[in-house]
């Protein structure tokens, strides 16, 4: 058979029922379209953690005290290990892979300024913690090495915060704000940076690590130390030394337990990124479930139009139409219907991703995915319509003339 014939005679079947080849289409057309939304969905998700991941840093290397491990039936109440002064002047004198290290400290405090007050996150910082978190400044400039050594009072804030205490960026440089009973001078205001794992970013006041150890907690300890490693190649090498260079500051031998913890910034993006990525294929599944349905339903829709179009067929038999040619005709028109729902599934998924873009909502479509997404449809087609296919192609003519 002609295959130019062949397909205008299944497109004239099919728009004779119109209403019912898109009723059973219709599976077809939610099945592919839910695929293509869930896949895009959790990918724009991926890639938006991934993101926001990298923007804390992608080459670092958080060391923090260990946390306390109670085991039943122990009533030991150990004294909780710290990072000090002196393990963070260590890791600077002997870190060799290093492009940047600073100790952290963080507390919540509430700052006034001239347009009012707030309650914010204040961090101490060394000057090398702008190059671990990729920071820009807008205007103004970074707190140096000299502030740190004089503890001097000065602050660089984010936009947020510039905004919430003195009206703008602009207006905040050089003004006065008062952390707590503390006067400090602002001298530099971060470009604008957007949320990050759902907080606002720019919500920020970085201060001299040395003055907020003694003007603000009186203390000589560092919640934290982030080393920024040079490059992905050398971060289990780094992380290993800094074991080893911590180990030695805090006298731990043999196989005495490490008083302390050193995260590594890629190990938590590739697994956020494996995590994310099994969800996504699991939700994409359960999505194709429905794929399935409308699959029994274009079966269920060609045995109907099998036995509603007997007697043409035995007409066709009896001018000489050979049986693969009523296989061939009844399966075209099975996967033409799966086709074409492939195609308004697509059609659907690219315009509710675009809806979902509105409400930002990232979504990330590949053209892999729908390739696949349509050529399975294509394949429900054959499988499901093979069976009513084969069922037409095996009457006999004179009883199919007969029929009524």
């Amino acid at each position: 058979m002609n295959i130019l014939v062949l397909l205008n005679t299944c497109l004239r079947s099919i728009i004779r029922n119109r209403m019912r080849s898109f009723l059973t289409s219709l599976g077809i057309i939610i099945g592919v379209g839910s695929v293509i939304i869930m896949l895009a969905v959790g990918q724009g998700t991926q890639k938006d953690i991934e993101d926001q991941l990298s923007a804390m840093g992608t080459n670092l290397l958080r060391i923090s005290p260990a946390r306390m491990q109670m085991q039943a039936g122990q009533n030991i109440r150990a004294r909780p290990a710290q990072l000090s002064k002196a393990d963070l002047q260590k890791i600077h004198s002997e870190v060799s892979y290093a492009v940047a290290v600073s100790g952290m400290v963080q507390g919540s405090y509430t700052v006034v300024g001239s347009a009012g007050s707030v309650s914010v996150s204040v961090t101490g910082v060394e000057p090398g913690y702008q190059i671990i978190q990729d920071r820009e400044l807008g205007w103004g400039t970074m707190f140096g090495e000299e502030d740190l050594e004089d503890r001097n009072r000065v602050a660089v804030i984010g936009t947020t915060t510039a905004a919430n205490l003195f009206g703008g960026a602009e207006e905040a440089l050089g003004q006065q704000m008062r952390v707590g009973t503390q006067p400090f001078t602002i001298i530099g205001v971060f470009a604008s940076k957007g949320t990050s794992l759902g907080s606002d970013s720019d919500d920020i006041i970085w201060v001299p690590l040395n003055t907020y150890q003694t003007r603000l907690s009186n203390s000589q300890t560092v919640s934290s130390i982030q080393v920024g490693v040079v490059s992905k190649e050398y971060m289990a090498a780094e992380q290993k030394e800094l074991e080893a260079i911590l180990r030695e500051s805090h006298n731990l031998t043999g196989e005495t337990a490490s008083d302390f913890e050193i995260m590594n910034s890629a190990d938590i993006i590739d697994m956020a990124s494996s995590i994310l990525g099994i969800l996504t294929t699991l939700l994409a599944a359960i999505a194709g479930v429905s794929l399935l349905v409308g699959g029994i339903g274009i079966m269920n829709i060609m045995l109907v139009s099998v036995t509603e179009r007997t007697r043409e067929i035995g007409i066709r038999m009896a001018v000489g139409a050979r049986k693969r040619d009523i296989l061939l005709q009844f399966l075209s028109e099975s996967v033409l219907l799966s086709m074409m729902g492939g195609g308004l599934g697509v059609a659907m998924a690219a315009g509710v991703c675009r809806a979902l873009a509105a409400f930002s909502i990232t979504t990330l479509i590949s053209p892999t995915v729908v390739l696949i997404a349509v050529l399975f449809a294509a394949f429900i087609g054959i499988f499901f319509g093979f069976y009513p296919a084969q069922k037409a192609a095996k009457l006999y003519p004179i009883d199919a003339l007969r029929y009524e």
